[in-house]
């Protein structure tokens, strides 16, 4: 059904902490790390690697996206129904929009025309028309059952979603705003990619141990690739070749050859390892922990992790300003 359009943003007060969110001294832009069950976000100085900050969001805050402008990132929270925007250098709040319903996974379409919100209490995803800077309420569009995650094709056409509890993989036709169409694949679909050349979906199989690689076009399974138990989210290095996987049950990290379709390197990381973010010099790579209350920093030269920060429960997403290419 269509939605209202939003109203113009409202400016909200930033909620700190006693520690305030000062500038670091460190050249490095800030960490921002979601704590889902706190309600809050954790800023962590990358040169000390210590949280110097916590900044109060709404409920659930899950995943995070930058604005195309990248002065902006967006905080999704699920349970308080709203977005709230931070200014990713500092952490400091800038706006807050309510009446989002069940923001889970957020994303922009690569034209930057489309932002997506997948709602998954809800059985559906919304789509906003992202015109002059804000976001404009365009269609619900239902999608039984739990829509989980969410990546688009190269031209913008499409966004693939997975959904975790009918086991499917759904493809939303952005110019008709309808479901194009629906495939089965494993159990418990959870993160998606599409592959660098647009050929292929990479589809984390949560439920199983392995990542689903899907001729999308053809609509058919091709090839599935065993990385490790509760396979869930991806990041790429950033060179058009390698992809990492995070096995959440096995608490273990798998490189995989985009072009071969390999495991190349797996990673030992302990308490659930969930979203990853890798640094501009691809040196680094920052891990969620989700079960335990901490982000893990691997050296991938190494492949091993270098250090552990403690954060609050249930973190979940991941930014650095300082970010490789996504794939």
């Amino acid at each position: 059904m269509p939605l209202s359009p939003l109203r113009r943003l409202v400016l909200a007060s930033p909620l700190l902490t006693s520690a305030q969110v000062a500038h670091s001294q460190s050249p490095l832009p800030l960490a921002i790390v979601l704590n889902s069950r706190d309600a809050n976000v954790s800023l962590i100085d990358q040169k000390s690697f210590s949280e110097v900050a916590r900044v109060e969001v709404g409920k659930e805050p899950h995943h995070l996206y930058p604005k195309p402008d990248g002065r902006t990132l967006i905080v999704a929270n699920a349970i308080s129904n709203d977005l709230h925007f931070l200014d990713p250098s500092t952490g400091r709040v800038q706006q807050r929009i309510r009446n989002i319903d069940d923001p889970y996974q957020i994303g922009f379409s690569p034209d930057n025309r489309w932002f997506v919100s997948v709602c998954l209490r809800l059985d559906r995803v919304d789509l906003y028309r992202y015109e002059g800077g804000l976001l404009v309420a365009s269609r619900r569009v239902p999608l039984a059952k739990a829509p989980s995650h969410v990546w688009f094709s190269a031209d913008s056409r499409f966004a693939f979603v997975t959904l975790q509890e009918s086991d499917e993989v759904a493809a939303i036709d952005l110019q008709s705003q309808d479901v194009a169409w629906r495939m089965k694949v494993g159990r418990q679909p959870a993160g998606i990619i599409v592959t660098p050349d647009d050929r292929r979906l990479m589809v984390g199989i949560m439920g199983e141990d392995y990542v689903e690689i899907i001729d999308w076009r053809a609509r058919r399974s091709v090839a599935r690739i065993p990385t490790g138990k509760g396979a869930h989210n991806f990041r790429g290095l950033g060179d058009g070749r390698f992809v990492y996987v995070s096995n959440r049950v096995a608490n273990t990290i798998s490189k995989i050859d985009m072009g071969s379709l390999q495991v190349v390197q797996s990673i030992a990381v302990a308490g659930g390892p969930d979203c990853m973010e890798v640094t501009d010099d691809r040196r680094l790579m920052w891990v969620t922990a989700r079960f335990a209350r901490q982000v893990a920093v691997v050296d991938l030269e190494a492949g091993r992790v270098a250090r552990t920060i403690p954060v609050g429960r249930s973190p979940h997403g991941v930014f650095l300003l300082n970010r490789a290419a996504l794939l």
